[in-house]
């Protein structure tokens, strides 16, 4: 473990990335010139401490799960994650495991998407990346613990089910295509550990899943219409694209409305006043 590489990798990529990059404001006192650790930290799910403690050489060894977090909130592309493994004194991602860092080029796409709500999914339906205008729209992404930044996760074991609203009929398909793209996933990437742990937890804890994993259907993400609840703006009825990124895997989900409707006013208003709630306290750089 290389611990002075290591410290300058995180404080040099912590410098490079934008609030606004990963969907958080830049406020009006913002002292450093990218995220702050406490940013790092809500991103990736540590605690601040252990940001500091890394970025001045110091601490345990991080894991596997851990740099890949740090790796992902940093937006680190495939050779500065390969450093940051390596510094670590850890094995990079191996082939045949299911892709967790976006690359520059779609975080380039999600972060030109200004007036859209747009965020980027991982085989296996974890929430990688997303814009401003996605966190306006559906809530605080990272109020969800990285090992909980599933979508799947959360629509079968979680207490925050977010703001798409279903009719019992949506639901049903929902859970039913969300069990079979994970069975597809598994059938592309049978060692990734992650993918096999999130299958485990999710079979031993929820009958519903179980149930549907046994009737072993398979699919992929498709496009659909959804209505999200908001909490100032009411039920939208929002077109939901899902637009593949074949190469890693990916899916990058977009959400419009019909130019002149109800809902395109109302993502209008969302990209102008939609993060105020998330500038409220701003801690220190």
């Amino acid at each position: 473990m290389d611990r002075t590489e290591l410290a300058a990798l995180l404080r040099q990529a912590r410098d490079r990335v934008r609030p606004g990059d990963v969907g958080l404001p830049a406020g009006s006192r913002r002292q450093v010139p990218g995220l702050r650790r406490e940013e790092v930290a809500q991103l990736a799910g540590v605690s601040v401490d252990y940001v500091v403690r890394l970025e001045q050489g110091r601490g345990p060894r991080p894991s596997s799960s851990v740099l890949a977090a740090l790796a992902r909130a940093l937006r680190l592309n495939d050779e500065d994650r390969t450093l940051l493994f390596q510094f670590a004194g850890a094995a990079p991602p191996q082939e045949g495991r299911i892709e967790m860092v976006v690359r520059p080029s779609v975080l380039r796409l999600l972060d030109r998407m200004a007036d859209l709500p747009a965020l980027v999914l991982s085989a296996k339906a974890d929430v990688l990346a997303w814009n401003s205008m996605a966190a306006a729209l559906l809530g605080d992404f990272t109020a969800w613990p990285p090992a909980q930044r599933n979508v799947i996760w959360q629509r079968f074991l979680g207490t925050d089910r977010g703001r798409v609203a279903m009719t019992p009929a949506e639901a049903d398909y929902a859970a039913i295509f969300s069990v079979a793209s994970l069975r597809s996933a598994r059938a592309r990437y049978p060692d990734d550990p992650g993918l096999l742990r999130l299958i485990s937890e999710l079979r031993s804890r929820s009958p519903r899943f179980e149930q549907l994993w046994n009737e072993r259907r398979s699919g992929q993400w498709r496009s659909a219409s959804k209505t999200v609840d908001h909490p100032e703006f009411g039920p939208l009825r929002l077109e939901c694209d899902t637009l593949l990124v074949p190469d890693t895997d990916q899916a990058v989900v977009v959400y419009s409305a019909a130019p002149g409707s109800r809902e395109a006013s109302a993502l209008d208003l969302l990209r102008v006043t939609g993060t105020q709630q998330f500038t409220v306290a701003e801690p220190s750089g």
